[in-house]
């Protein structure tokens, strides 16, 4: 009867599966809404990060008292990078205002520009990116003194001024980009002058100017040294997708990067260049300034130092999709037709469609990597599910040789910590292929675990990443206005284990099992033979043998090889690998199963004089579904379980991986021995090894 009922559950959830998650382009009706559009969540790496805190930032207000109460934060500092002068020092911009310099020894922070004081119609009252939203320096500042900075304005402005291009309908904010011209590039404090170049009209308080930056890749005298790139945003409008066709409309600014020569003189308004390399340049009713096209909410890009030297946006999805895609000149991102390799549509609030069969005649720029939100299933389609990209950059720096290659980047709310291989993020005009996203920890320079909801003070963390002159990276929160420098990578539960070492342990005389009857020991495995039964209690596993020969163990690594020999039909059988046993109803174990779809299922579980509770950092209960399945067959598989009794880190690896499939942090047991099991199927283990220090 037992597998009869499993049996009938996996055809269900088969058929779920075909009816929820199917990939973009698959068999699906085009009018049959996707319900989990990304089921792959970012599998975690076993990295973290060293923080080390290197400044904090003064306390800024908006413009005027702002009723959102996701801009009443410390500051609105929103990136960090080094002057390109050699000088050391790194600049950070401030959404409320201020343009900050840090001294290259103490990091302390000194105004270096008021923006807000330059302009009487300076607004940052209102969006999450209003103010003063970048700053970017010419590559040959420490010779000509330029730099360009993005702002809003807001109020008389828009009746005395008129923006260049064509504004939205109902224009409320007008984005600004000036030049800025210093006197003496090595000045503490700004004194020179400045000029505007560019005005782009907006409807509504979001998405509107984000980042300004030169390809760091140019070299002086090639056609894109001292090109301007600006990533320009749909304008919002308070309703969704309601943009007027904007991002897809080679007419206007908005939805847009745009590319301009700010020597120049062949624009509209006469105070800037059009390169003539642009896709557009020169075409009627095209805006020439367009270098791509197609977004929504473009937030943050950057050129790969190394390599292909390609260039990488980090977009903002509106239902759901967070995406990376490379960005080629002419390129359409597909908003808002298109919502990361989903069909966008402006009827259905609460989802995502297939793409349609004749997809390919569009020939969209689809992402190299995205996640999803998995918002809860009480979401009411309407509020903020508080998951938003911030994208950082591809390391190829010298201090952090375990980086190397990877593109890092945060989600700016939450403030998880993430990456993608650069080698992996491949262009795939179906939309079928991604990159796998994994996840990072950060520890504190004392090696601690911590997150950086932590270290921020708040659960909405308001994170970005920056970069010095070598590429080093540096991150930095809205919550409390401060900067870490990365000045480390650690393995996660990756402490010293090798004061005691077991192996040959697989004699009868070193276990205890709970029912000796049902196990067998042949001298090179130990085997559970039948299946265990429910006890009174808490709920935990049926049936398990303690390793009793040794010593207690404190910090360990287990190495051992399983089989499961319950017919792989029956989707919930599983082993087990007890760790930290106290007792009966006091230990850890992980479960390895062929089933991660419901809670007690593939995970990391503590016992605790209660019914087993799930610690696993794996588990997405919005969508019950775990880390992927451990053992679906009937072969043999290696398993090493890292447990950390210092720090409370917890990491399972499976066949030999080099990246954990599940992680746990948890410090109820210090020290306790080592068991084998499983709930109600039969398996056996052999091979195994223990390297441990002492119980303290």
């Amino acid at each position: 009867m037992k597998r009869l009922r499993w049996c009938l559950l996996a055809t269900l959830a088969m058929l779920a599966a075909l009816i929820t998650v199917l990939p973009a382009g698959a068999q699906a009706r085009d009018d049959a809404p996707i319900l989990d559009p990304i089921p792959d969540d970012p599998a975690p790496s076993g990295l973290g990060l060293v923080l080390k805190e290197v400044a904090q930032l003064p306390k800024s207000e908006p413009s005027a008292p702002p009723t959102d109460p996701r801009l009443a934060r410390w500051n609105r500092i929103n990136h960090v990078g080094e002057l390109p002068d050699h000088s050391g020092r790194l600049y950070v911009p401030d959404l409320n205002g201020n343009l900050y310099f840090l001294d290259k020894k103490t990091r302390k922070p000194h105004v270096f520009l008021d923006v807000k004081a330059a302009f009487p119609d300076f607004y940052s009252a209102a969006g999450l990116g209003q103010g003063f939203g970048f700053v970017a320096f010419h590559p040959d500042f420490k010779k000509n003194g330029k730099f360009y900075t993005a702002h809003v304005e807001s109020g008389n402005a828009l009746k005395t001024k008129t923006p260049d291009l064509t504004p939205q309908p109902k224009t409320g904010y007008h984005g600004v980009i000036d030049e800025w011209t210093a006197d003496d590039p090595k000045a503490q404090t700004f004194h020179g002058t400045h000029r505007e170049l560019l005005r782009i009209g907006f409807a509504g308080r979001v998405h509107n100017l984000q980042q300004i930056d030169f390809n760091p890749n140019a070299k002086r005298g090639s056609a894109d040294y001292g090109k301007l790139y600006m990533s320009v945003g749909d304008g919002g409008n308070g309703n969704v997708g309601d943009n007027g066709g904007d991002p897809q409309n080679l007419g206007v600014p908005q939805g847009k990067i745009l590319r301009i020569d700010p020597t120049g003189t062949n624009s509209a308004n006469g105070k800037y260049g059009i390169p003539a390399d642009n896709p557009f340049a020169g075409q009627s009713g095209k805006v020439g300034e367009i270098y791509a096209y197609g977004m929504r909410d473009p937030h943050r890009f950057s050129w790969d130092t190394g390599g292909t030297h390609r260039m990488f946006l980090a977009h903002i999805g509106e239902h759901e999709i967070e995406s990376i895609h490379e960005v080629k000149s002419g390129d359409n991102i597909g908003w808002s037709e298109r919502e990361g390799a989903y069909t966008f549509r402006k009827d259905d609030r609460c989802h995502l469609y297939p793409l349609p069969a004749d997809d390919a005649k569009n020939n969209y720029d689809y992402p190299v990597a995205a996640y999803d939100h998995d918002p809860p299933a009480n979401w009411d389609c309407s509020s903020d599910t508080g998951h938003a990209i911030s994208g950082g950059y591809v390391y190829r720096g010298a201090a952090l040789p375990a980086l190397r290659g990877k593109y890092l980047f945060t989600d700016i709310v939450d403030g998880r910590l993430m990456y993608t291989e650069e080698s992996q993020m491949k262009r795939d005009p179906a939309g079928k292929h991604r990159a796998q996203i994994y996840s990072l920890a950060a520890y504190d320079t004392k090696g601690n675990p911590v997150t950086m909801k932590q270290l921020a003070g708040n659960d909405r963390v308001d994170l970005r990443y920056g970069s010095d002159a070598k590429g080093e990276p540096y991150l930095l929160a809205k919550a409390n206005g401060k900067i870490w420098k990365v000045v480390g990578t650690k393995s996660y539960a990756g402490c010293r284990t090798n004061d005691i070492r077991e192996s040959r342990l697989m004699g009868a005389d070193n276990w205890a099992p709970v029912t000796p009857s049902k196990w067998r020991f042949p001298g090179n495995e130990v085997v559970l033979a039948e299946e265990g039964s429910q006890r009174p209690g808490p709920r935990r596993p049926f049936e398990y043998a303690v390793l009793k020969s040794g010593p207690v163990l404190g910090s360990s690594r287990i190495d051992a090889e399983v089989r499961l020999d319950t017919p792989v039909d029956i989707i919930n059988r599983d082993v087990i690998i007890v760790f930290g046993y106290q007792d009966d109803t006091h230990f850890y174990y992980t479960h390895l199963s062929t089933d991660n779809s419901i809670y007690p299922h593939n995970g990391i579980f503590v016992v605790n004089g209660a019914d087993r509770l799930r610690i696993d950092q794996q588990w997405n209960a919005n969508r019950s579904h775990g880390a992927p399945p451990t053992i679906t067959d009937a072969n043999w598989h290696g398993v090493r379980v890292s447990h950390c009794a210092g720090t409370g880190e917890i990491a399972v690896y499976v066949d030999g991986s080099t990246r954990p499939a599940m992680t746990a942090l948890d410090k109820t047991f210090t020290s306790g021995r080592v068991g084998f099991g499983s709930f109600d199927n039969i398996g056996r283990l052999r091979d195994l090894t223990v390297h441990a220090n002492p119980a303290r």
